[in-house]
């Protein structure tokens, strides 16, 4: 039953209760069954309770979001002080020094929100840069003490840190009430660094990061060991990159010892930033870069002498809501059959979605039905999924969100 405790009470309904209980962190504005006498401000804390008065958590209140409250403790002990935070810090940093290695470390997601019980924060490495974003507001009242404690715990561990850039500059921070912004967070008693762009070293391959105008955070992190996947199937074979964008999966073709490498993209600035990774890494000799809708040119190239027999796809999220996500699966069959009528007997075909709101039954249907459509038989290599720095909770379903296929067409 209920006990006198310091922050406001919030009762659930049933439904809201059994999902918490079996360790999904979020309540809905429409879960919230009996409220406190004084609402929290937005950010603050607040205990959850079920209908019969047992302790659920305690959680983050955001006014705003659909996601009225997200858990961030499950015990009535935790006092949520510095301590508090270093903790769940220093235990986000040890998973990814035992799954990756120290030297894998050097790029990295540092943090992955609910996954990491660190709601709303987002954490990424490039060697010397950490890259933050922040999507909920309880995270972002307490960045002043959770940013410097992060810098801290790192270097304690003897990793070089020279500075954190915030790109807090995407959409969903609205539904929070937040401003959107990006800049350098000032570490106290330390100059802001002199430049967003830095070099990162990933599967051997070199790529300039620039954390202020890249995607995202700067670069995609989670198709890290998939890329090495792609290398290994590469020699010997004429590849097509498509959605190219930094050209990270071409360059780990490439350096796998393809015969020729072409990366497209529809972005001029992202081929162009292909193009220079090429130079860096002394490959651009057995590569050529083109800017193009991928959906426009899939079915250009059918016209013509079959040329490529490995074929890579790796479009951004076509869907960010459960309300477009059919279309979204039209697009995915799209670009996928018309690789599969591409590809020769015995081609390689690598193609992945990182979109949660396409799951991975609707995906594999998908397939079925492009592969049917082409008239192509599949022979599956391989099924992958993120890296485990973006670790997967299976009570908390929206982290499992990228599919990644190889197959042979046979």
């Amino acid at each position: 039953m209920k006990t006198t405790r310091e922050w406001p009470a919030f009762t659930v309904s049933k439904k809201a209760a059994a999902s918490l209980a079996a360790g999904h962190p979020w309540v809905y504005d429409n879960e919230i069954t009996g409220l406190p006498a004084a609402l929290p401000e937005p950010g603050g804390l607040a205990d959850v309770f079920s209908l019969r008065g047992s302790y659920l958590g305690t959680a983050f209140y955001s006014p705003h979001s659909r996601i009225r409250l997200r858990v961030i403790s499950r015990s009535a002990n935790d006092r949520f002080d510095a301590d508090f935070w270093r903790r769940r810090i220093e235990y986000a940093w040890a998973y990814r020094k035992q799954v990756m290695g120290r030297t894998d470390c050097q790029c990295c997601r540092v943090v992955f929100g609910e996954a990491d019980q660190l709601p709303g924060l987002t954490v990424d490495r490039f060697g010397p840069l950490l890259s933050v974003q922040i999507t909920s507001v309880g995270m972002e009242r307490r960045k002043d003490v959770i940013l410097p404690l992060l810098v801290r715990v790192l270097r304690e561990d003897g990793q070089r840190i020279d500075g954190v850039f915030e790109r807090n500059d995407l959409a969903l921070r609205d539904k929070e009430g937040l401003a959107r912004g990006k800049g350098w967070y000032p570490l106290p008693g330390e100059p802001l660094p002199a430049s967003p762009l830095t070099e990162i070293c990933e599967n051997g391959v070199y790529y300039t990061v620039d954390v202020e105008n890249g995607q995202k955070t700067g670069f995609f992190l989670d198709q890290k060991y998939n890329r090495q996947a792609v290398a290994r199937l590469a020699a010997g074979r004429t590849v097509l990159d498509c959605f190219t964008h930094t050209g990270s999966f071409a360059l780990n073709a490439a350096r796998g010892g393809a015969a020729h490498v072409t990366a497209v993209d529809v972005s001029a600035q992202a081929v162009e930033m292909a193009r220079r990774n090429a130079r860096r890494n002394g490959l651009e000799e057995r590569m050529d870069f083109v800017c193009a809708d991928v959906f426009d040119l899939l079915p250009q190239l059918e016209a013509q002498p079959r040329k490529y027999d490995f074929i890579i796809l790796d479009p951004p999220a076509f869907t960010k809501s459960r309300a477009t996500a059919h279309s979204a699966l039209r697009g995915y069959k799209e670009i996928n059959l018309r690789a599969m009528r591409l590809l020769p007997r015995g081609g390689y075909l690598a193609t992945a979605s990182c979109s949660h709101f396409a799951p991975a039954p609707e995906f594999v249907k998908m397939l079925h039905a492009a592969a049917r459509d082409a008239g192509r038989a599949l022979r599956q290599i391989e099924a992958r999924q993120q890296a485990p720095d973006h670790p997967i909770l299976w009570e908390v379903p929206e982290t499992d969100y990228l599919k990644f296929y190889l197959f042979q067409v046979v």
